[in-house]
């Protein structure tokens, strides 16, 4: 039996390369997040920390949250993988990348120092037949983050068949794998239940939207 870990940006493309792997017969171990510098959000998606946590819950699985900047973030990735691999028996680390090679080479480089084999569900597979394929799965994403070419007005929206054709229009790839926009799953079948937010301000960081986050009091 293989037991995995879960490169877990809280997002669609780690949720399906997730469901992919559960499919192809591996059995999930463990997420890993990496938070920024201040332990409150996500490095990536600026999730807050809760709202993974309340995701794993739903998944019955555990969280490992490290905290890192980018210039020390593939010597704390490599130090957790390591400690997550003796302390959960691991053999393979599962990631959500689509095509961006330069990704997949960093993945198997940093899963190799571990002693893990890198598996990639979701690879050169076509972008908009993927996210079909998602929303057909069940999985409900909501837009978190995005650049400014498709402006603040997208913050908050969820992704539906509508929306992919109004990015289309827009010329923004379709799944965000250029970084274009980041998601939050909301329900998938994995989740036993529906993660509930609120949405707050949007601000901007460069050249980027984002909007505020927070879990909705039960």
């Amino acid at each position: 039996m293989s037991r995995i870990l879960c490169s877990w940006s809280g997002g669609k493309d780690s949720c399906f390369a997730l469901m992919q792997a559960i499919r192809a017969g591996y059995t999930p171990a463990v997420l890993l997040n990496v938070l920024n510098e201040a332990g409150k959000i996500s490095r990536s998606h600026g999730i807050p920390s809760a709202i993974l946590s309340a995701q794993a819950a739903a998944m019955q699985l555990p969280v490992h949250l490290i905290s890192s900047s980018w210039e020390e973030y593939e010597k704390h990735f490599i130090n957790a993988l390591q400690q997550l691999t003796e302390q959960y028996q691991l053999s393979h680390a599962v990631f959500g990348d689509i095509d961006l090679q330069a990704h997949r080479d960093w993945e198997e480089k940093v899963c190799a120092s571990a002693g893990l084999t890198a598996v990639l569900p979701l690879w050169q597979q076509n972008r908009k037949v993927l996210v079909e394929q998602m929303l057909d799965a069940g999985i409900e994403t909501m837009i978190v983050s995005c650049n400014t070419v498709m402006g603040e007005a997208f913050l908050g929206r969820m992704l539906t068949r509508q929306l992919v054709t109004e990015l289309e229009k827009l010329g923004v790839d379709v799944c965000g794998e250029n970084g274009e926009f980041h998601t939050l799953v909301l329900n998938c079948p994995l989740f036993s239940h529906r993660i509930e937010i609120n949405t707050g301000k949007k601000l901007q960081h460069g050249e980027y939207w984002f909007t505020e986050l927070e879990l909705a009091a039960k």
